[in-house]
């Protein structure tokens, strides 16, 4: 609503409508309009949206309370006042039932009433504004609720690009090939597009291609039969039967054996498989999503990965961004893994300090969404609120805390200097690059170490810091128990 108000006069007396606007006028400010019936004062309002309008009783042809009806529906949140000749005030009744009419006046008004009844419907305006800006800010809130439901948190421009590559490969059959870093959530995404999709009455069957040792791997996706090897006592549908009608998720598909991708490039083609000791080929109709956090031309090339398998798969291409490339969507992550876990613990907080949220967007989280979510889970565990603070957060992340500590005190300070969003650098901590010369150390060439060194120092400091409990050192780094197992099998 802005400053002055629009109001509309309905009256098929001239001289009514010129007195009653030239009080309106002295009283507020106030843009009026005037329409001598009903009909006109409809079609006044198909071009209009009128804060007040006012409205005589008894007029030639449609009637002032069939108008006001009508405007109730076309209009519900324009405030309808009636006026009344002395000797109609018992209409007055059906046309409050019937118009939705908010208040009347009598002819001729008294001025000190006039002034009353519009002070009160300037209020009432208001109030039915903030009211519909409420409802439209639940219908936004509602609209997020409803991607969280599928496990998606976020509003970011990156994240935008995701919902809608998930909205329109959902409908049709087509394989997905989803990328990107370790706990980005492909497998949230492969669910989003199972539950959009007419399959979503049917299972979505995950396997993790890392997590699964070779051997057993093509019995976990085809299925074996009684006596196809040691401990195959029965029968066992794999998840290729499993999926029937449904969607099958080949998570980490790099992390399969060769020959194995070769027999699922065939069941892709052909939609057929052999159960493992079995000679008879079984039909399926099954919708295909796949995912790696390699680069799938890498993998290619390195051969971890088939060339034809992948471009079999890779039909409908989706990357999902890094957490550190989603600007605040951080904080919504954060709040919303606070309020799970303040219930799931039964503890009690009201949100982060400015110092906490300028340490979350500062961060460059490697882990991405499962590193957050680990440590908001900790936090909230291992500390009473009301407030989770930066030293809370540091105090559980695997960097030391005094560099953290700094950030937050000076991205704090930023705040206090009403600079907030400026401060926000894109790199996650102060680069040497940005030291003076006097502050830059003397590095030797015995200083530079190979990033695989690096990770694997991490790894080894993690798992000894947890006296040998992979699970809690994965937990701490953010990534898998099977990708540590992975590594070290490697060394």
């Amino acid at each position: 609503m802005t400053d002055k108000l629009d109001i509309l006069l309905v009256d098929d007396e001239v001289a009514v409508q010129r007195a009653l606007k030239r009080t309106l006028e002295c009283l507020i400010p106030t843009n009026i309009d005037t329409a001598s019936s009903g009909e006109a004062g409809l079609e006044a309002c198909q071009n209009k949206t009128y804060d007040i309008v006012i409205s005589d009783l008894s007029m030639p042809g449609m009637s002032g309370t069939e108008f006001l009806k009508q405007l109730s529906h076309s209009a519900p949140e324009t405030i309808r006042i009636m006026l009344t000749a002395h000797s109609e005030a018992e209409h007055v009744l059906d046309a409050v039932n019937e118009a939705n009419v908010w208040s009347y006046l009598k002819k001729p008004w008294d001025d000190t009433r006039l002034e009353l009844v519009i002070g009160q419907a300037v209020k009432m305006r208001k109030t039915l504004i903030e009211r519909s800006m409420l409802r439209t800010a639940l219908v936004k809130a509602e609209s997020r609720r409803k991607r969280a439901v599928e496990g998606f948190i976020g509003e970011s421009k990156a994240l935008k690009n995701v919902y809608s590559i998930i909205e329109k490969a959902a409908p049709s059959s087509a394989s997905v090939f989803i990328t990107g870093e370790s706990g980005v959530g492909k497998e949230v995404a492969a669910s989003a597009i199972h539950n959009l999709s007419k399959r979503k009455h049917d299972n979505f069957v995950a396997l993790n291609c890392a997590a699964i040792p070779s051997e057993l791997m093509e019995s976990e996706i085809f299925g074996h039969v009684k006596g196809a090897f040691s401990g195959a006592v029965s029968n066992r549908d794999g998840a290729a039967t499993q999926a029937d009608n449904g969607t099958l998720f080949l998570d980490e598909l790099g992390e399969m054996d060769m020959g194995l991708q070769a027999k699922i490039l065939r069941f892709i083609q052909t939609g057929a498989f052999q159960r493992v000791g079995s000679g008879k080929l079984e039909k399926v109709n099954v919708r295909f999503i796949a995912a790696t956090n390699r680069h799938p031309l890498e993998a290619i090339k390195d051969g971890h990965l088939r060339e034809d398998l992948f471009y079999r798969l890779n039909v409908i291409a989706l990357h999902l961004p890094p957490l550190r490339e989603r600007g605040d969507d951080v904080l919504l992550l954060a709040n919303h893994f606070m309020r799970c876990y303040m219930s799931e613990e039964s503890k009690m907080f009201s949100g982060f300090s400015e110092d906490a949220k300028a340490l979350l967007r500062k961060f460059s989280w490697p882990g991405n969404v499962r590193q957050l979510q680990n440590l908001i889970h900790s936090c909230v565990v291992m500390n009473d609120g009301p407030l989770l603070t930066a030293s809370m957060l540091a105090s559980q992340l695997p960097v030391e805390q005094a560099r953290i500590q700094t950030v937050a005190e000076q991205e704090r300070g930023s705040i206090d200097a009403a600079s907030h969003e400026t401060a926000i650098a894109e790199e996650p901590f102060e680069s040497s690059a940005s030291l003076s010369s006097e502050e830059m150390p003397t590095l030797n060439e015995s200083d530079i170490h190979t990033l695989a060194d690096i990770e694997r120092k991490a790894i080894q400091d993690a798992i000894a810091y947890y006296e040998d409990n992979v699970v809690k050192a994965a937990n701490a780094l953010g990534v898998s128990p099977s990708t540590l197992y992975r590594k070290i099998q490697q060394w």
